[in-house]
């Protein structure tokens, strides 16, 4: 039924509008008691065997919502009444910004992609921190938090943009995630060099201990897929080094070639982040490549292409704990974690492995031995 009403109603809708329509549609849903208990019933089914620990976190499962989405932090009542098991909002930046110019994301319907030059539009740190504290939960949820640079401050003081918000956010986040890898503002990706990515990661580290005192906050960072290889041995190698927590692989791309995309040139030519299906393999690749360099040190989260519940499964035996998705959530509708979730627990059970956790990198394991 919703790709029926995905074809006849959103298909026709600028995609941000109907982003937007969708947003207030969950948001309204996530208020209404009796509404939000039938939904999430239906949507969001529990499964033991997909209980899940992460740095330290224990979660419902490993399936979550990628940063993007919620920028905010408005509806995540709304998104764990999806299904959700964890709900990452952002990207938020130390100061409020309007994001690029308008239209600023398309969809490739036939490559079940988007593109999106949003440019990290948020309503600044400040305000999200306020929000996040004013918060009264309905569903227990995992919430990440994900941070980026304000487009207006200069590379040379991005430790101190990040530091900012890492004070205002750190104390309402599950966990927080530093994002230096969209490519929508200029300069950022620059700062995934291990010389500018080191003084960054231990700014964030040092701010996030000096503001929470009763717990330690778990620090990930996110990278890009267009990264070389000898650089993501390089960033592992890193985290390792700093202790990090945990990388997310990948963000958006900003390839075209090689994807087999079938889209027109003309949307294909639109500048911006890639994702969706055409990432798939390359996520896949970097994952496993990371598993293979850090293994059972930092916990990986996957994300990029899973379109349903195989790409989770894959992701999982590559070395995710964790599992991201959204532009397929666009796709799929409202029934997208339910299927992924059903679909975990019926290849765990065929499987060899007693657990999710003992699943967790088996395949890449395999390839080294």
């Amino acid at each position: 039924m919703y790709k029926l009403f995905f074809q006849l109603v959103f298909k026709r809708m600028d995609p941000e509008q109907a982003h937007h329509l969708a947003f207030r549609w969950i948001r309204l849903a996530a208020r209404i008691p009796v509404l939000r208990t039938f939904a999430a019933a239906a949507l969001a089914p529990r499964y033991e065997e997909l209980r899940t620990e992460a740095f330290g976190l224990r979660m419902h499962g490993p399936f979550g919502l990628a940063a993007g989405f919620d920028k905010n932090a408005v509806a995540i009542d709304g998104m764990s009444m999806l299904g959700f098991d964890h709900v990452e909002i952002g990207t938020v930046t130390g100061e409020p910004q309007p994001g690029n110019p308008k239209k600023r994301l398309f969809r490739l319907v036939a490559d079940r992609a988007l593109i999106n030059r949003m440019g990290f539009n948020n309503e600044g740190s400040a305000a999200v921190a306020e929000r996040l504290a004013a918060r009264r939960p309905v569903f227990r949820t995992t919430v990440g938090v994900n941070i980026g640079k304000t487009k207006t401050v200069p590379e040379a003081e991005a430790a101190a943009d990040y530091v900012k918000s890492t004070e205002r956010l750190a104390a309402h986040a599950d966990y927080l995630v530093v994002n230096v890898s969209s490519p929508n503002t200029p300069g950022l990706r620059d700062l995934q060099a291990t010389e500018a990515l080191r003084p960054l990661l231990t700014a964030v580290r040092e701010a996030a201990d000096r503001t929470v005192t009763g717990r330690r906050v778990p620090l990930l960072v996110k990278i890009a897929p267009d990264l070389a290889d000898d650089d993501i041995d390089a960033v592992a190698d890193l985290a390792v080094e700093l202790g990090l927590d945990g990388i997310i692989a990948t963000n958006t791309t900003i390839a075209r070639d090689g994807l087999g995309l079938k889209s027109s040139p003309a949307l294909v030519g639109e500048t911006g982040g890639l994702s969706g299906a055409p990432l798939k393999e390359r996520s896949l690749t970097v994952l496993s490549r990371l598993y293979a360099r850090v293994g059972t040190r930092i916990t990986l989260v996957g994300v990029g292409g899973v379109e349903n519940a195989e790409d989770a499964w894959q992701r999982i035996l590559a070395g995710a704990t964790l599992v991201q998705g959204y532009s397929a959530f666009i796709y799929e509708g409202p029934f997208y974690a339910r299927a992924i979730h059903k679909g975990l627990a019926a290849r765990l059970a065929a499987s060899p492995y007693a657990t999710l956790a003992e699943a967790v990198g088996a395949e890449t394991r395999k390839a080294v031995q």
